[in-house]
């Protein structure tokens, strides 16, 4: 469970679990919370030595991905996961590690994390072909200097790269605009339990799905098409609500938007339909 589900190791400590595993088994004594972690180092050091010997036996040419990223705790880390093709022409991926940054994210830096991570499993040089990421200018830098250095072909992640050019068209004027007046309109209704409750019940009375607003994020990906599409599937309730003088102060009826800016919504809905595809495809593990 700890490993297969991704449970903090913490939980057999719980009061909840400890109730549960008694419950099934009156009597059993559950081990420490000690013990666990030395069962999980045991089973890790188990799997290391399996992918270090799966690596070594592939005659293929290994690819590398790389992505930093930070925890909601604001902690950083770096992903390392290595790919390639089996004997059988099956496709082959691994983490190779989740490592916490405590130095600088520099391009040098990040560079000599990837090496550290293929020479600890023993991958031979010759035997990495590339490695994908994104457009960040210090993993650019990264990948740049370890092409120079052992002719690994530094390749820039597609589903990135697209986010890139519709995060360019979105910055157009009227779109942008629109797109404000959008999240102005969510956050109305996030952050009004009034709100929220009228529009519930308007969505009843019209027969609508009863889904709750979307509100997009910068870094993740789609969030403003699922935003969009969701505000066109509510449209109506959403209006009869903010045309409700217990929800809507008067002079707020601003919230709602404008009729043009409605089209401009469908019509973008509509174009980013493709990208959404696009990107959903471009990031699954077998494409």
């Amino acid at each position: 469970m700890l490993v297969n589900d991704m449970r903090p190791i913490s939980m057999v400590e719980d009061e909840g679990f400890k109730q549960m595993v008694t419950t099934f088994h009156p009597g059993y004594t559950l081990p420490s919370r000690t013990h666990f972690t030395k069962l999980m180092e045991g089973k890790y050091e188990a799997t290391f030595g399996k992918l270090k010997d799966a690596l070594k036996a592939t005659k293929n040419k290994i690819a590398l991905t790389t992505d930093a990223w930070t925890s909601v705790a604001t902690e950083a880390y770096l992903g390392i996961t290595c790919h390639f093709i089996s004997d059988d022409w099956e496709l082959n991926s691994f983490c190779l590690t989740t490592m916490p940054l405590e130095e600088r994210h520099t391009g040098t830096n990040i560079a000599a994390w990837i090496e550290q991570a293929v020479e600890r499993f023993e991958i031979p040089l010759s035997k990495v072909v590339a490695v994908v990421h994104d457009n960040g200018s210090n993993v650019v830098l990264a990948a740049n200097i370890l092409q120079e250095k052992h002719g690994w072909v530094s390749v820039r992640c597609a589903g990135h790269t697209l986010q890139l050019v519709i995060n360019r068209a979105l910055k157009h004027p009227q779109i942008s605009k629109a797109l404000g007046a959008a999240r102005c309109l969510v956050e109305h209704f996030k952050s009004s339990e009034l709100a929220s409750s009228k529009l519930k019940t308007k969505q009843k009375q019209m027969g609508t799905p009863e889904h709750k607003l979307v509100q997009d994020v910068s870094t993740r990906w789609n969030s403003t098409y699922y935003m969009v599409t969701r505000l066109l599937e509510q449209r109506w309730p959403l209006t009869a609500t903010l045309s409700d003088p217990a929800v809507t102060q008067r002079g707020k009826h601003y919230l709602d938007l404008k009729a043009d800016q409605w089209t401009l919504l469908d019509e973008l809905a509509k174009a980013l339909q493709a990208f959404e595809c696009a990107t959903v495809y471009l990031s699954g593990e077998n494409m």
